[in-house]
């Protein structure tokens, strides 16, 4: 039997059209190098220092860093605002008080993040600037020599408004497909520069094997592992605990009627896959500038807050923890649902409605968030784990596999809601359409 044809709406098509084409537009961006840097001497450079806290940076960005081109920076600095003005809103009045007013208040808050996004850009930028003058590649600098010297204060400002300008336009590029395509802007960029690194890792996993620097049993077990991962990800990020619901309602006798159950779906991994993001965001900014400034204790914090290092995990696995109880306290309100509920004649069973129902989703949701958080940490300190005892040479494990299998399923579900809408706009249009020609 022939399955139905599926039909994309000609809305959707366009949106997924447009998201393709700024992701193409990142990609591009990607490979145009930023003037008076040797793209020889840096890609020389990660070639000798690709693990760690270079990796990681290299990986959120796309291989940017490593080009180091207009887009080096990558979006990481819109994340670092972000995740800013989101613990702002809990603690400065003002900022909760925007929060509350609706679209003109969120739109206020989006502007504060764009300024600080610049803010945080130039800052980054700067310690980049200053790390290319002191060459730490061998063999060559990496800045071209005609930019030492006189022209010392015109390659800070060239390095500091290009990068600064590839940020914010990575960030409107972002915008551009919450507002225009389909899925998370912010998070497609970031998927975008990890799934471009898919095949330089395999192809560097090959080269071990076939020079024996890895054995064939270790890299199938590396591969299987990953496809385990991506199983277990998939699996918990679907799953839900569904509290069941009923709902009640006066008849003509004044006899309570039960109406047929529906449910409240609640879900393991609520927060998805910003925890991690916000997570390494927050570690990669300090490490950063750690790494930029000749001090022997802040080499020494940078040899800490290297991914392999143990100081980095724990700190990793502290602030995914919060942010998994700190998003899920933002994006859902037990007491509002508790008071819909009640409102609707809705109830759960065995539970008194009002504060007992608030007091009982609390309780379940909870939980739920607890084994999320520990999900989130052993997913995430895996790629610590390979590059510390297996000798991974790039930067691809749980966090990255996290974030890729998180928004192709965020991507997925948004376009299917997309496709459900389309077809119950289409449904009721045949009903006006049926109820007109009878109505004449």
């Amino acid at each position: 039997m022939m399955q139905p044809r599926v039909t994309i709406p000609p809305e959707l098509r366009q949106r997924i059209i447009f998201t393709i084409f700024i992701m193409i537009i990142f990609r591009l961006g990607v490979a145009v190098p930023t003037p008076g840097v040797d793209g020889t001497a840096v890609f020389n450079f990660f070639k000798q220092n690709g693990g760690g806290l270079f990796g990681l940076f290299n990986m959120f960005t796309g291989g940017a860093l490593q080009k180091f081109s207009i887009f080096a920076l990558g979006i990481m600095p819109y994340i670092s605002a972000a995740i800013i003005f989101e613990l702002l809103q809990t603690a400065v009045p003002h900022l909760e008080q925007l929060r509350k007013e609706g679209e003109q208040g969120r739109k206020k808050i989006t502007q504060y993040t764009r300024y600080s996004t610049v803010g945080l850009a130039i800052v980054q930028a700067y310690a980049m600037a200053t790390w290319m003058i002191k060459s730490p590649a061998p063999g060559r600098p990496i800045v071209s020599e005609p930019y030492f010297g006189v022209h010392f204060i015109s390659f800070y400002l060239m390095t500091i408004i290009t990068l600064t300008a590839g940020t914010v336009f990575i960030m409107w590029l972002g915008e551009q497909i919450d507002e225009k395509g389909v899925g998370n802007g912010s998070s497609l960029i970031i998927f975008a520069g990890i799934a471009a690194g898919i095949p330089t890792g395999a192809t560097k996993l090959w080269k071990m094997v076939s020079s024996g620097e890895m054995t064939f049993m270790i890299a199938f077990l590396i591969i299987a592992g990953m496809f385990a991962v991506i199983a277990a990800i998939v699996f918990l990020e679907v799953g839900q605990r569904r509290i069941p619901i009923q709902y009640s309602q006066r008849g003509p006798g004044r006899m309570a009627m039960q109406t047929p159950s529906s449910f409240l779906p609640l879900k393991i991994n609520f927060a998805n896959v910003i925890p991690p993001i916000f997570a390494s965001s927050l570690l990669l900014f300090p490490a950063t500038v750690a790494q930029f400034i000749d001090k022997p204790w802040i080499r020494n914090l940078q040899s800490y807050l290297t991914p392999s290092g143990g100081i980095y995990n724990i700190f990793y696995i502290i602030l995914i923890w919060f942010f998994c109880f700190f998003y899920t306290e933002i994006a859902f309100n037990p007491t509002e649902v508790s008071d819909n509920l009640k409102k609707w004649g809705g109830f759960i069973p065995g539970i008194r409605a009002g504060r007992s129902t608030t007091e009982y989703i609390v309780t379940v949701l909870n939980r739920l968030t607890v084994a999320g958080a520990i999900y989130l940490c052993a997913i995430c300190v895996l790629p610590g784990m390979l590059i510390q005892y297996v000798h991974v040479p790039f930067y691809f494990g749980g966090t990255t596999v996290l974030i890729l299998v998180g928004v192709a399923l965020d991507t997925s579900q948004q376009i299917q809601s997309h496709m459900i809408t389309a077809k119950y706009e289409g449904v009721m249009k045949g009903v006006k359409f049926r109820s007109r020609r009878v109505t004449y």
